[in-house]
């Protein structure tokens, strides 16, 4: 299989350099799959196989890996995806026609990986031959009972399009934040206010004389208080951080004064990686940026960390803080107590978010997540569209 695999790989870039054109290909499968690959991972996936060469697989295979995989849960898509795309040029009309059918037909049960792997294959084919039945499934699936489902669908449970509406959807919930009244004032527009603004007042007087001199009012200046979110990126939170990271980018840049920080087994800062136009390119970078994902937790450091590194900086002006986490911890819940009571002490809200609370008869068993719970103003579910439409109801005062 090496040496097929060898011999197809130098054809394409004899082929008139059709190498990039089958990077590009290879790039919109395990992006269509789940994985976040923007323009740039392609040019640097080219550039990178040019440097490398084609001479040997392993370095072929190896160098798109490099540039392609950000975390640990992704190898095993791009593995799959690698050996079925570059095993034949001509693999769309082969494999799509002999093995993908008999991976939809067969009633065998296969991983979220193989499953949204296929469901990608499955949707190119439809892009290309059937464009107008696609049409048809976009406007049935816009009908109130899909919606309804899918808004209760479990994140884990979803295919990769369903993926791909879901983050649209969540990028659409985040967008207003409720505002407070704060101890500053401004002018009131169109004569508005309570208050006479006696300092305007003054200078118009100064200036035009006591006969110029009209009632100017101010009003108090509303803004949103300041956001704090902490995302748990361990094994077990990771299918659904990747969905929250959405919500999360656009809350970043919906608003002013949002601070964004991702934990695993220690705590990074990432409010500035995702202040970026793009959405896939500051979540790739966000999840380039920190070095423990999908790893363990040790949610006790980590909130030690944030309240005396950060909660100086950010919590301030009755700044919400929420704390997006399974409450497990591989330290037993050490440390967790006393920086959860200082947290909460130092916010006008701690929020835990806990994909948990989705089933039933869930308690807070734990020691890390009893101790959470004792210490948060309120939990919520965070694990599917309904869920987190509860969350920016309350964030935007409306729920």
């Amino acid at each position: 299989m090496a040496k097929a695999l060898d011999a197809n790989i130098v054809t394409a870039a004899a082929d008139g350099g059709r190498i990039a054109d089958n990077i590009l290909g290879f790039a919109h499968v395990l992006r269509a799959a789940g994985m976040p690959i923007g323009s740039q991972k392609v040019l640097e996936a080219t550039e990178a196989v040019i440097a490398a060469g084609l001479d040997d697989p392993k370095v072929f295979y190896w160098t798109l890996h490099a540039v392609f995989v950000s975390r640990p849960s992704e190898r095993e898509i791009f593995n799959q995806a690698f050996h079925l795309i570059w095993r034949d040029p001509g693999y769309i009309q082969q494999l799509l026609s002999v093995m993908v059918p008999n991976l939809r037909n067969s009633g065998a049960p296969r991983d979220a990986m193989a499953r949204r792997l296929a469901d990608s294959l499955f949707l190119r084919r439809d892009a290309e031959h059937a464009v107008e039945r696609e049409i048809l499934q976009l406007d049935a699936r816009g009908t109130a009972s899909d919606l309804e489902v899918l808004a209760s669908k479990d994140f884990e449970q979803m295919t990769a399009e369903e993926l791909r509406l879901a983050q649209r959807a969540i990028a659409d919930l985040a967008q207003h934040l409720a505002k407070r009244s704060t101890r500053r004032f401004s002018p009131a527009g169109g004569g508005g206010g309570r208050r006479l603004d006696l300092r305007r007042m003054l200078r118009r007087a100064g200036s035009r004389g006591l006969a110029g001199v009209l009632p100017l009012y101010k009003e108090r200046q509303r803004r949103a208080p300041p956001l704090v979110v902490m995302c748990d990126i361990s094994g077990s939170m990771d299918s659904y951080a990747r969905l929250f990271l959405h919500f999360l980018y656009a809350l970043i840049n919906g608003g002013e004064r949002v601070h964004a920080f991702l934990f695993g087994t220690r705590l990074t800062n990432v409010t500035r990686i995702l202040r970026d136009r793009d959405p896939d390119t500051a979540i790739a970078k966000a999840a380039g940026a920190v070095q423990d994902w999908s790893g363990g937790t040790r949610i006790g450091e980590s909130l030690h960390s944030f309240n005396k590194i950060w909660a100086r900086r950010v919590l301030g002006q009755n700044a919400t803080v929420l704390l997006f986490t399974d409450g497990l911890d591989r330290s037993g819940g050490e440390g967790i107590a006393r920086e959860a009571r200082r947290l909460a002490a130092s916010c006008r809200r701690l929020i835990w978010l806990n994909p948990l609370l989705r089933y039933e008869g869930y308690a807070p068993l734990a020691a890390g997540a009893a101790e959470l719970d004792r210490h948060v103003s309120e939990a919520r579910p965070c694990h599917n569209l309904k869920s987190v439409a509860g969350l920016a109801a309350a964030l935007s005062g409306k729920g």
